[in-house]
C-alpha cells in the first residue's frame, strides 16, 4: 500500500477556538475518503491545510516525493476574460500550452499561427489532450467552449473546475461540496466516475448518496479530534452510533467510579499526606474524564409549528412563461392539494426557480395565473439567502420582524430564546452578519423563515452549506410538517425522505408529474432506457399528468378513511347482530323499532361503504 501522505499531530485554531487537536491519520493510494462534521468544527479547513493554502500551528505534515495534487474549491475562481477552453489548459504543462496555442490559432483564423500550433501539438503528443477536454466538458452539460467566464454561472464554474482537476491526472484529488450548484445528472455522472476508476480521493460533502456511493473510508471531526471509519456513510451511521452509545457506558462508570473515589478522597482529609498517592492521582484523572460532555449542540425545531390552512391552496389556470425563446412554462394547470409536498427537478437552467417566483408573484407570467387560497402563508427559503443588512448584528435580524416570536401551543419566546433554538448563543448574536460563515447565515435565513409560522413552505435548494446533522433534524420537521411543500433540489437523500410526488421540467416547458420520490423515478428511467421504442407502451401510466390520474388523498381525507373503517366494522357487527335476532324465531316485542333500526343500518352501510370505496380507490 502506497502512503500519499501522513497528518501527525495537527493542531489548528483560530483565536482561542480549537478546531482539532493533535489529530493523525494517513491517505493511502486507492483511498476514497469522506471529511463529515458540523459546520464550523474544520471541514474545509483540513482540506485547506492539505492543498497547502493554510498553516498549522503545530505537528507535520508529510507528502510522497513529487505528489500531484488537484483541488477543488467550493468557489471556484478563473480570470473572468478568460474562455471555457483556457480556464481548463494547465499552462504550466507542454500539452496546456501547446492547446491553448492551438485553440488560440483557430480563433484567429491566422494561416501561419495555426501552422505554428499544429508543429507544436505535435511536439508535445496533446492531440488527446485537446479531445479529452472537448469529451468532458460535452459530459459535464458545457458545450459552449468559447463562452468567457464572466458569463457563466456558478454551478458552471464549478463544472469547469471539475474538469480541469481530471484532465490534470493528478495523484489525490481534493474536492470541498463538489455537488453544490451541480444538477442531477451532472452528479450522478461525477459520482460514476469517481466510484469506477481508479482514483485517490478526499472530499468534503453533505450529499449522503454521494458519500454512500463514492466514498471507502469516513473520517469524522468531532470534539476537536477525530475518528476513522472503513467503509462508506452507510457503515459509518451504524459504527457511529456503536461508538456514542459505548462512550455513553464508559462515562456513567467513570462516573460511577468518581462518585466512590471523591467519598473516599472526603474520608480524613486531614490524613490525606498519608493516602496512597497512585490513588489520589487517579481519583484527578478520573475527575477530568468525567467532564466529557457528550451532549450534542443542533437546532431544535421540535415546537416550530404552521399555520392554519384551508382546504383551497392554489390553482396553477394556463401558465405561460418564456424569455426569447427559452419556454419555461406552456400551458400549465394543476390544482394543488392540503399538505402536498412536492420535489421540482430538471436541469440547470430549465426555470425551476423561476417556476417557484411565479408562484410567489415575484416574476409575471406571460399569461395565464395561479390563484392562491386565502389562508395560504408562503414561507420562502432562497437558494440565494435573503440581503441581510450585512453591517447589522444577528439579533437584529429577528428583531425587525417581531419582538414576541409564538411557536406551536401559545409558547412564546424572545428574539434571543429563538435564536438560541438555531444554535447562535448570545456571543453570536451579538456578531455582525458580514463575519458569518455560509453555514450560519443558512441558519439564520431558515430562523426567519421559520419564525413567521408559515403554512406553505418553499425552499429553493435548501440543502447548501448545512451539514448532514442539520439536514436530518430539518428532514424529520418537513416529514411532520402540518402544511404544503415545494422544495427545489438536487440532494436526491433529501428529496426521497419529503418528496411524495416530483415536477420534472424538461426544458420545453411541459412539466411531467411524477408519482413517488425521486429514487422510483430514476428506476422507472433506467427502465424506460431498456425498453427499445418498439417495446415502449403507447400510455405509461407514470407518466400521466395529475389532471389525469386521481388526486392523491389529503390529510383530512385519510383520516376520513381510517374513520370509516372502523365505523363499517360497528356497523356490520350490529346489522348481523339484528340478521341472527330476526333468524332466531324469538318472539320481539319491539319487532317495529328494531325494523326501522335494521333498514337505517342498511342506508348508513352503503352510503359509507361507497365513500370508503371512493377514498380507498386514490390510496
Amino acid at each position: 500500500m502506497v502512503s500519499y501522505l501522513q497528518i501527525e499531530n495537527v493542531t489548528k485554531s483560530f483565536g482561542d477556538r480549537i478546531l482539532f487537536d493533535s489529530i493523525t491519520f494517513g491517505v493511502n493510494q486507492g483511498d476514497k475518503i469522506g471529511i463529515i462534521a458540523k459546520n464550523g468544527t474544520g471541514k474545509s479547513t483540513l482540506l485547506n491545510i492539505i492543498a497547502g493554502k493554510e498553516d498549522i500551528d503545530s505537528g507535520k505534515i508529510t507528502f510522497r516525493n513529487d505528489l500531484k495534487i488537484s483541488v477543488v474549491p467550493q468557489t471556484p475562481v478563473f480570470p473572468p476574460d478568460a474562455t471555457v477552453m483556457e480556464a481548463c489548459f494547465d499552462t504550466f504543462s507542454p500539452k496546456g500550452i501547446a492547446t491553448a496555442r492551438y485553440e488560440s490559432a483557430l480563433q484567429s483564423g491566422n494561416a501561419e499561427e495555426i501552422n505554428e500550433a499544429l508543429h507544436l501539438m505535435d511536439a508535445a503528443d496533446a492531440w488527446d489532450y485537446d479531445d479529452r477536454i472537448k469529451q468532458l466538458l460535452t459530459q459535464l452539460h458545457i458545450t459552449d467552449l468559447t463562452a468567457r467566464i464572466a458569463t457563466l454561472s456558478g454551478g458552471q464554474h464549478k463544472r469547469i473546475a471539475i474538469a480541469r482537476a481530471i484532465l490534470d491526472n493528478p495523484d489525490l484529488i481534493i474536492l470541498d461540496e463538489p455537488t453544490n450548484h451541480l444538477d442531477i445528472d451532472v452528479i450522478e455522472w461525477l459520482e460514476n466516475y469517481l466510484s469506477r476508476n481508479n482514483l485517490t480521493i478526499l472530499l468534503v460533502t453533505h450529499d449522503r448518496y454521494f458519500l454512500d456511493r463514492v466514498c471507502n473510508k469516513i473520517i469524522e471531526i468531532d470534539r476537536q479530534s477525530i475518528y476513522t471509519y472503513e467503509g462508506n456513510f452507510d457503515y459509518y451511521l451504524r459504527k457511529r452510533a456503536e461508538r456514542i452509545e459505548a462512550l455513553g457506558n464508559e462515562l456513567a462508570k467513570v462516573k460511577n467510579t468518581l462518585r466512590k473515589e471523591q467519598e473516599w478522597m472526603n474520608r480524613q482529609p486531614q490524613a490525606r499526606a498519608g493516602k496512597a498517592k497512585y490513588r489520589i492521582d487517579s481519583f484527578y484523572e478520573l475527575k477530568e474524564r468525567s467532564k466529557v460532555n457528550l451532549r450534542e449542540d443542533n437546532i431544535n425545531l421540535d415546537n416550530m409549528n404552521s399555520g392554519y390552512i384551508g382546504s383551497k391552496i392554489f390553482e396553477a389556470k394556463n401558465v405561460c412563461k418564456k424569455y426569447g425563446d427559452k419556454v419555461i412554462l406552456n400551458d400549465f394547470n394543476y390544482i394543488f392539494s392540503r399538505y402536498e409536498k412536492v420535489g421540482i427537478i430538471g436541469a440547470n437552467g430549465v426555470g425551476k426557480s423561476t417556476f417557484i417566483k411565479m408562484l410567489l408573484g415575484l416574476v409575471k407570467t406571460d399569461s395565464g395565473h395561479f390563484d392562491i387560497g386565502s389562508t395560504v402563508r408562503f414561507g420562502y427559503y432562497c437558494q440565494d439567502g435573503i440581503q441581510f443588512d450585512e453591517n447589522k448584528k444577528v439579533i437584529d435580524a429577528v428583531t425587525e420582524i417581531a419582538d414576541d416570536i409564538i411557536l406551536k401551543e401559545n409558547i412564546h419566546l424572545s428574539p434571543m430564546q429563538f435564536l438560541n433554538h438555531f444554535l447562535f448563543s448570545p456571543a453570536d448574536q451579538q456578531k455582525y452578519i458580514h463575519t458569518l460563515s455560509g453555514g450560519e447565515r443558512c441558519r439564520l435565513h431558515l430562523a426567519t423563515v421559520l419564525m413567521r409560522r408559515p403554512n406553505f413552505l418553499i425552499l429553493d435548494e435548501p440543502t447548501n452549506d448545512l451539514d448532514i446533522v442539520t439536514l436530518r433534524i430539518l428532514e424529520d420537521y418537513l416529514s411532520n410538517f402540518q402544511g404544503c411543500l415545494i422544495v427545489v433540489s438536487h440532494d436526491r437523500y433529501f428529496l426521497d425522505n419529503i418528496t411524495e410526488h416530483l415536477f420534472v421540467l424538461d426544458g420545453t416547458g411541459k412539466v411531467k408529474d411524477f408519482p413517488g420520490n425521486y429514487s422510483d423515478y430514476r428506476l422507472w428511467l433506467s427502465e424506460q432506457e431498456k425498453l427499445t421504442p418498439e417495446k415502449q407502451p403507447a400510455v405509461n401510466k407514470q407518466t400521466k399528468t395529475r389532471a389525469e390520474r386521481k388526486e392523491k388523498l389529503s390529510y383530512k381525507e385519510r383520516k376520513e378513511l381510517e374513520s370509516l373503517t372502523q365505523e363499517i366494522e360497528l356497523l356490520t357487527e350490529e346489522k348481523n347482530k339484528l340478521d341472527a335476532l330476526f333468524s332466531s324465531g324469538t318472539e320481539l316485542d319491539n319487532v317495529a323499532e328494531l325494523s326501522t333500526r335494521y333498514n337505517a343500518l342498511s342506508e348508513e352501510l352503503d352510503e359509507k361503504e361507497l365513500r370508503w370505496l371512493e377514498l380507498s380507490e386514490r390510496e
